[in-house]
């Protein structure tokens, strides 16, 4: 996958082990085809998930149907994969691969992945919020911090997650860490409730020399009428930016 793709993508890396488990099971359970990338594209299997034991950490795939290609498998060590679960597509990367068998039947095992990507469609973009009508976001600050509720002003969103603007630093950069009890006021809309994980952050440095830091954030047990209301703001928003575009058209 080039940069150009990636960009047309919105990524989230799963680092959850329950969760990686159960998106495994899942990809097994509904036999979802995988390709197995073992020298990119010019050496590819394509393969599935028979089995997920997460007490001995270990998922067992199908084996080629090329006796040569299995050999070329082990020896590489580590694969890429990749795949699609609810039309969303799924990467990771197996490692530790080995033969083994399962009901009988000769396979392959491999280390269950301690993060995968979850690549959602163009349609999950984030939309840019307006600077005239900022969204604020109230999140509990950290007692290290002052404590309390903090006002945050929104950079972007989309159906998946915001990006926020932490100007004083309160915060942390904890990625992998979940902040509950938040809410998005979402102008003309009204307010929703979520929790928010943090999924990435990164330090800007403003015109005025000053240093700023964006906190991109993933939903969290967020319930679905509050993202129906994301998704009504977000149509909101596109109107408004289409209508602007026509009118200087």
């Amino acid at each position: 996958m080039n940069e150009a793709e990636l960009e047309d993508w919105h990524d989230y890396e799963v680092g959850s082990r329950r969760e990686v488990v159960a998106l495994l099971r899942q990809i097994g359970e509904k036999n979802q085809l995988i390709r197995m990338l073992i020298k990119g594209e010019a050496d590819v299997c394509v393969t599935s998930i028979l089995a997920v034991d997460e007490d001995s950490g270990t998922v067992v795939l199908d084996r080629s149907v090329d006796r040569a290609q299995n050999e070329r498998i082990v020896a590489a060590g580590r694969v890429k994969c990749e795949t699609t679960l609810d039309k969303i597509r799924i990467l990771f990367g197996a490692d530790g691969l080995a033969t083994t068998t399962w009901r009988g039947e000769p396979a392959l095992r491999a280390d269950i992945p301690p993060t995968l990507i979850r690549l959602q469609r163009r349609e999950y973009y984030r939309m840019p919020t307006p600077v005239s009508n900022p969204v604020r976001a109230l999140i509990p600050v950290p007692i290290d911090a002052g404590g309390g509720m903090g006002v945050f002003p929104l950079h972007d969103i989309s159906v998946g997650g915001i990006a926020l603007l932490d100007n004083k630093l309160q915060l942390g950069t904890g990625v992998g860490r979940v902040i509950e009890g938040c809410r998005i006021e979402l102008p003309e809309i009204g307010p929703i409730a979520t929790s928010l994980e943090i999924r990435n952050s990164l330090d800007l440095t403003l015109l005025n020399h000053k240093t700023s830091r964006r906190l991109g954030c993933q939903f969290v047990d967020i319930s679905r009428g509050a993202l129906a209301a994301v998704q009504r703001y977000i149509t909101k928003l596109e109107r408004e930016r289409n209508a602007k575009l026509a009118g200087l058209a």
